[in-house]
């Protein structure tokens, strides 16, 4: 009898103990899993709550239940919702066209072997190791009217004195741009790079063999090989630049005229300097729920990692 119930046991211990070997990964990341999904989930719940209320310190008297007031107001009532996330889009399309542009042209130069490429390679990718705001300052100094380029350029007969390309509708745009593809450029320049690093260069020796130029060596055998860096580095940059602040508030403040306004940046205003946490929340939402349906359509049109390189 002994023996028979130690025969009836021994599968269920045998059962027990190949169950802990593969819930013991799960265990393992569980904490680490919580905090994440404490970190990110409660921000975002409490933006979703806030923007369905009417919140403002400074106002506690008209605090309470808004249901969809803000969004309303949003969409039907404020004049500046519409022209600055017009904004914020060509912000987006610009900055990503032209970084993606010169960071692949910047890539393609320093992976070909040449005296002194270490050094090129690590001026190429200085910039991206500059914080935001001190970027933000040295592009103030050479924008500054008594001391920087137009200063400089006045000396040579390009222009008049005291000019401010910050503070003019017709240059803020492109002066702008510029400090941000500084920043951003080598971006991509790093990624794209990496990626290259992993091409066989057999692919290259045969298509020569065959007589193919530069030219199609590029766009049947670079380019495939890059479609999934370029997609993930364009997504990831086009988020990011979408939720610009710092360069553009430390630059131009939104100015001028509000011409160099994003909706993150109208949203920070809101936030900081009219305490309206209820609508600046709606606006949150709003730009949450367009990111993600952008981001969406955007992996499932250029079919991310589907392919084959």
């Amino acid at each position: 009898m002994a023996q028979a119930a130690a025969v009836a046991k021994a599968p269920r211990t045998r059962r027990r103990t190949s169950a802990t070997p593969r819930r013991l990964p799960y265990l393992l990341i569980a904490p680490a899993g919580l905090l994440m999904l404490g970190f990110i989930a409660y921000p975002v719940l409490s933006v979703f709550y806030y923007s369905l209320q009417n919140y403002n310190p400074t106002k506690p008297w008209r605090n309470g239940f808004a249901g969809l007031d803000n969004f309303v107001t949003a969409f039907t009532k404020d004049p500046d919702f519409w022209s600055t996330l017009g904004f914020s889009l060509q912000w987006v399309v610009v900055q990503v066209v032209l970084q993606l542009l010169l960071g692949l042209g910047l890539a393609l130069v320093v992976n070909q072997t040449f005296v002194g490429r270490a050094m090129a390679r690590a001026l190429v990718f200085s910039p991206w190791a500059v914080s935001g705001v001190l970027t933000s300052a040295v592009w103030m100094l050479l924008y500054n009217s008594q001391t920087g380029i137009t200063r400089y350029l006045a000396d040579l007969g390009v222009g008049t004195y005291g000019t401010s390309w910050l503070s003019d509708t017709a240059t803020v745009f492109p002066a702008v741009v510029t400090a941000e593809l500084w920043r951003g450029v080598p971006f991509f320049a790093i990624l794209i790079l990496a990626d290259l690093q992993s091409v066989s260069k057999d692919l290259y020796e045969a298509a020569e063999v065959d007589g193919a130029s530069r030219v199609r060596q590029f766009l049947h055998i670079t380019l495939p090989h890059l479609k999934d860096a370029i997609i993930l580095s364009t997504l990831l940059r086009a988020v990011w630049e979408f939720n610009n602040v710092d360069l553009l508030y430390t630059l131009t403040g939104g100015g001028p005229a509000g011409e160099t306004t994003t909706l993150p940046l109208r949203i920070a205003s809101i936030a900081v300097d009219s305490h309206d946490f209820g609508y600046a929340s709606a606006l949150t939402s709003i730009a949450f729920v367009i990111l993600l349906f952008c981001s969406m359509v955007y992996l499932r049109l250029s079919k991310f990692g589907g392919g084959e390189k």
